[in-house]
C-alpha cells in the first residue's frame, strides 16, 4: 500500500508564511546567469575588457621582455665566461699618466690559476678612411697592437675576413672593431679595402663582431704587435692586459693582479671585471623596468575603472531586470552574486586577452633582437590573479547596489 507525504512549506526566513525558501543557484548556473548579461552588451563589454587587456598586456611585455634579455646576457656570458680579468695602468699620485711594465704580461702568467693572458697596446697612430681626410677628423677611432690570441681571450668574432696570423702580424695589415668599420665605411674585409693609418696604408684583413666583454675593442683598429714596434713608433707598453683565471679563483686573482703587473707601484694599477660592468648594466635596465612596471599598473588601474562604470551602468539599466527576478524569489544574495560573477568574467577576459597579448609582444620583440622568448610562469598567473582582484573590487560596490534595491522600487523605475 502506497502512501504518500503531504506537501508542507518550510517557512522562508525573514519572508512570508508558508511561502517556499527559494531555489539555490549552483555555481555554474550564477556563472551562465552572469554571461548572459555580458553578452547581451557586447561592444560595452569589449571596451572595458580592452582596458584590462592593455594593463595587462604591459605588465606581461615589459616583465617578459626584461626575463628575455636576463636569459640573453646569462647565456652570453656562460658562452663568454665570467673569468676575465682586466689590468690597465691608472694614475700617478701626482695625476699623470702611468703606464704598465713591458714585463706584466710574463708576470701575471707566473700566477698559478691563471690560465691564459695577452693584451693591447695603445698606439700614437691615427686611421683614416683615405689620406684626404683631416687630422682632427679621427672617428674617435684608436688604433691598438694586439696579440695574436686577443680574440680567443675576450671572445672576440671575425664577422668578415680573418684574424691577424703569424704572417700578417709584421706586415700593414689591420682588423676593424665594428663600431671603427662603420665609421670608415667599410662593409667587408678584403684585399682591396685600405685604410689610411699611421701615414700609410694598411689592408683590412678582417672585421669584428661586437665584443660584449671588451668594449673598447669595438671603435679600435687593431694590427699586429711587431709591426706597430717596427711602423708606428709604438713604445712595446702594454695598456690592457686580458687575464683568464680559474673559475674559482677568480676573487683571489683580482686582488693580487695589481702588485704582480706593477710591484713597484700597485696603486697605479685599475683591475675590473667585464661581467660586472654587464650586470650592473641589467642591474641598470631593471630600474627602467620598474618604472614601466609601474605605468602598466596605472594602465591596469584604469581598466578597473572601466570596469566599475561597465558595472554601475549595467545596474542601473537592469533595474527592470533585478525587480522582475526579486519579485520571481531571488534573493539579495543571488542578485549580488550574478553581478559580482558579471564583474569577475569581464575582468577574466581582459587578464587572459592581456596574458595572450603580452606573450605576443614579448615573443616579437624578443625575435627582433635574437633573444630568446621567456615569459616566466608567475607573471602570467600573477596577471590573471591580479585582473580577478581589480575585476572583484570593481564589481563589489555595483553588485551591493543592486542586491539592496527592493521589487517595488525597481519595477517602478523608468
Amino acid at each position: 500500500m502506497l502512501t504518500t507525504t503531504p506537501n508542507t512549506a518550510r517557512p522562508n526566513p525573514g519572508g512570508l508564511p508558508g511561502r517556499p525558501s527559494p531555489a539555490r543557484l549552483r555555481p555554474r548556473d550564477v556563472i551562465r546567469v552572469g554571461g548572459a548579461g555580458l553578452r547581451a552588451r557586447p561592444l560595452r563589454v569589449f571596451l572595458s575588457a580592452l582596458g584590462i587587456a592593455i594593463g595587462i598586456a604591459a605588465m606581461i611585455g615589459v616583465v617578459g621582455i626584461s626575463a628575455s634579455s636576463q636569459e640573453k646576457l646569462n647565456r652570453q656570458l656562460a658562452a663568454l665566461g665570467t673569468n676575465l680579468l682586466t689590468v690597465s695602468p691608472g694614475q700617478t699620485f701626482f695625476g699623470e699618466d702611468s703606464h704598465l711594465p713591458a714585463e706584466a704580461e710574463g708576470m701575471i702568467g707566473q700566477i698559478a690559476p691563471v690560465t691564459s693572458v695577452t693584451a693591447t697596446g695603445a698606439t700614437g697612430a691615427r686611421v683614416y678612411r683615405n689620406d684626404h681626410i683631416g687630422e682632427g677628423q679621427t672617428g674617435g677611432i684608436s688604433v691598438l697592437a694586439a696579440r695574436l690570441d686577443l680574440p680567443a681571450e675576450v671572445g672576440a668574432t671575425v664577422v668578415s675576413g680573418t684574424w691577424l696570423n703569424g704572417a700578417t702580424q709584421g706586415l700593414p695589415a689591420v682588423v676593424l672593431g665594428g663600431k671603427a668599420a662603420d665609421r670608415l665605411g667599410v662593409v667587408a674585409a678584403g684585399p682591396d679595402q685600405r685604410v689610411w693609418l699611421g701615414g700609410q696604408w694598411f689592408t683590412v684583413v678582417g672585421v669584428l663582431a661586437p665584443v660584449p666583454l671588451a668594449p673598447e675593442l669595438d671603435a679600435s683598429a687593431l694590427v699586429g704587435w711587431p709591426v706597430a714596434e717596427g711602423r708606428l713608433d709604438f713604445d712595446g707598453y702594454p695598456t690592457t692586459v686580458y687575464t683568464r683565471a680559474e673559475e674559482e679563483h677568480v676573487v683571489a686573482v683580482r686582488d693580487v693582479l695589481a702588485a704582480t703587473a706593477n710591484p713597484e707601484n700597485p696603486n697605479e694599477v685599475e683591475v675590473s671585471r667585464p661581467s660586472d660592468a654587464l650586470a650592473a648594466k641589467q642591474a641598470t635596465d631593471a630600474t627602467l623596468n620598474a618604472l614601466l612596471l609601474g605605468l602598466g599598473g596605472v594602465a591596469l588601474i584604469v581598466g578597473g575603472v572601466g570596469v566599475a562604470n561597465t558595472m554601475v551602468i549595467s545596474v542601473l539599466e537592469r533595474r527592470a531586470e533585478i525587480g522582475l527576478r526579486r519579485s520571481l524569489g531571488a534573493t539579495r544574495g543571488q542578485i549580488r552574486s550574478q553581478f559580482l560573477v558579471e564583474s569577475l568574467l569581464l575582468s577574466l577576459i581582459g587578464g587572459v586577452g592581456g596574458v595572450l597579448l603580452g606573450i605576443g609582444v614579448t615573443a616579437a620583440y624578443a625575435t627582433s633582437q635574437g633573444w630568446p622568448s621567456i615569459v616566466p610562469v608567475w607573471a602570467m598567473a600573477g596577471g590573471v590573479v591580479a585582473t580577478l582582484a581589480i575585476g572583484g573590487a570593481a564589481g563589489f560596490y555595483p553588485a551591493v547596489r543592486a542586491a539592496r534595491m527592493s521589487p517595488t522600487e525597481a519595477l517602478a523605475a523608468p
